[in-house]
């Protein structure tokens, strides 16, 4: 959109009645008193009037500030501004936090950037006015409107074009505001969709989504399409992902869906309490127990949903097996269960057997194969500076040069070897000539120090180059930065809810795309995994799972991905056995 001609108008209270009733009638989801809210009686409320693209008239109602709505063509559309204070005025889409950089840019959203959650996708028909979040945030990011409907976009198996996107946070739009950023609004544990009932939703004229797709910004690209979201890999893929199907059912086995739910809430259930549940935890809230510990126990490619069991409940649920007196529940206060006693010695528990769960590792989209990860190599190298090459250009190596360790050592060597410094009375000494005391000498060394040990004149050499380091993967020409390249970095943060959550930065620079990564886990773990800009580093994304979830990484980073050791810290940050995470 580009700004154009401005007016700005006040208005009467009359026009304050008249835009009230539209938005009562456009958006049937808001009370009386949030309408009032949205359009205040006393507030200043302005009219701005914009000109998009190829001319056309939008007008945009400001109040406070910020843009609260757009209209055009006598269609009403809510800003970013207005859906962070009413979050769930319209169904609301997830996505991965990096495609928002790509939505801003004016692509569409494609299906397969979509996150889907257990409880499913939101239920809407083709033309309806959705919102945009990221993960881990509900409060959305975009506005648009679904090409397709929610069915159609299962049956397509989540490909193809999603939503057309009308406005963004940080476009044209965004930017006649306050510029604030959206605020960070928890997700909604979603009950799993009432397909019996028919959801009421805005519905957009398809003849203005040409039009309304010239919202997003000035200059934007015509036909932008965001084909794969996070490094060439999507949680979404529906042919893979639990949470499209529910269950993922085994295709072989002849029960129906709510026996094999039955199955796995079971064996979750006998998997916890032989692994993970001891004594000193009880008593444990019955909420923890499925949240921390059944959750966990999931096998790898399905998704535990008791919703879709015959139980319905937890609670329900665990009566049963009080009934098996496997274990006891109590209601210790007011309408919060815990489980009290376990019966360890029970049949059931002891007979129980932990199948191995079989390795995936992450794959790198190439074309149209896939190709398993592969670490790189990476080498530690030396750069010889200004002030080191009077001793490096005799064996013809100039400033900016890139030495192994090795070859630095040799080039040593031969330098006091042929001219003759090595002590005629102590051979471990070496003799410094005015080369050497002015490149690995301090100031104030030079006239005391006249003889070194080999390995302190070796050693000051490497400290005086500057470090850079090599990373080759396979198949690509070799890499060099400045610097040493930073380890994979675990760490465990307490959240204000008293909660754990892990944190994993510097993926990128070992290849690894930190929104597989997070798939990878959220899937492992049962836990919610978010990808966040990292703070203090430029153009890095950090991934955090809730809960201390360094057994699951270690598994994952040094048996599966091969990564050295050395290359990554906080692997010490895993819970000790028989603790809670």
């Amino acid at each position: 959109m580009h700004p154009g001609t401005i007016h700005t108008t006040h208005w009467f209270a009359f026009c304050r009645k008249k835009l009230r009733a539209d938005v009562m009638a456009a958006f049937p989801t808001l009370g009386t008193d949030q309408v009032s809210v949205l359009v205040p009686g006393k507030e200043e409320l302005n009219i701005v009037k914009l000109y998009a693209h190829r001319g056309d008239a939008v007008t945009v109602y400001v109040s406070g500030g910020n843009p609260i709505l757009f209209e055009v063509e006598k269609n009403l559309y809510p800003t970013v501004y207005t859906l962070w204070s009413y979050p769930d005025l319209l169904p609301a889409f997830t996505t991965w936090p990096p495609v928002l950089e790509k939505l801003v840019g004016g692509a569409d959203l494609m299906l397969p950037g979509l996150v889907v959650p257990p409880a499913g996708l939101p239920q809407v028909q083709k033309g309806d006015l959705c919102a945009i979040a990221l993960l881990g945030n509900r409060a959305p990011v975009a506005v648009g409107v679904a090409a397709m409907s929610t069915a159609e976009m299962l049956t397509s198996g989540l490909k193809g074009r999603g939503f057309s996107v009308l406005h963004t946070y940080q476009d044209h739009l965004w930017r006649s505001g306050d510029k604030s950023s959206p605020p960070s609004l928890a997700p909604l544990a979603l009950d799993p969709p009432d397909l019996s009932e028919e959801k009421e939703s805005v519905q957009a004229d398809p003849a203005l989504q040409g039009d309304l797709r010239r919202l997003t910004l000035e200059g934007e690209e015509e036909n932008g399409e965001v084909q794969r979201m996070c490094g060439e890999k999507s949680l979404s893929e529906a042919s893979e992902d639990p949470s499209v199907r529910g269950l993922n059912p085994d295709p072989t086995d002849s029960k129906t869906l709510q026996e094999q739910m039955d199955e796995l809430v079971q064996r979750c259930f006998l998997h916890a309490l032989k692994c993970q549940v001891r004594k000193a935890d009880l008593p444990l809230l019955t909420s923890t127990f499925l949240g921390s510990h059944m959750l966990s126990c999931c096998p790898e490619g399905r998704q535990l949903d008791i919703k879709k069991s015959s139980y319905k409940k937890l609670s329900k649920f665990l009566q049963h097996m009080q009934q098996e007196q496997i274990i006891q529940v109590k209601e210790l206060s007011k309408g919060v269960e815990s489980i009290v006693a376990v019966d360890w010695k029970h049949p059931r528990i002891t007979s129980f057997v932990i199948a191995e769960p079989s390795p995936t590792s992450q794959t790198i989209q190439e074309g149209s194969r896939e190709q398993p990860y592969h670490p790189p190599d990476i080498k530690s190298l030396y750069c010889v500076p200004a002030s080191m090459t009077l001793l490096f250009q005799e064996s013809g190596h100039k400033k900016g040069s890139i030495l192994e360790g090795g070859e630095v050592r040799t080039i040593i060597i031969n330098y006091v070897k042929r001219n003759d410094l090595v002590d005629a009375d102590n051979k471990n000494l070496v003799k410094l000539d005015p080369i050497l005391c002015d490149c690995i000498l301090e100031k104030n060394e030079q006239h005391t120090v006249m003889k070194l040990p080999w390995d302190s004149l070796l050693t000051r050499c490497l400290e005086k180059l500057q470090p850079v380091y090599q990373v080759t993967f396979p198949g690509q020409e070799p890499i060099v930065k400045k610097g040493r390249i930073c380890p994979i970095d675990i760490t465990l943060a307490q959240r204000a809810s008293n909660k754990k959550v892990t944190v994993v930065r510097n993926l990128e620079a070992y290849g690894l795309d930190p929104c597989s990564v997070a798939a990878i886990l959220q899937q492992r773990c049962q836990a919610s995994a978010t990808v966040t800009p990292a703070p203090g580093a430029k153009d890095s994304l950090q991934v955090q799972i809730q809960g201390n979830q360094v057994h699951h990484l270690s598994r994952l980073l040094l048996e599966e991905y091969q990564l050295p050791r050395k290359h990554i810290q906080g692997l010490e940050k895993a819970p000790k056995p028989g603790k809670k995470k």
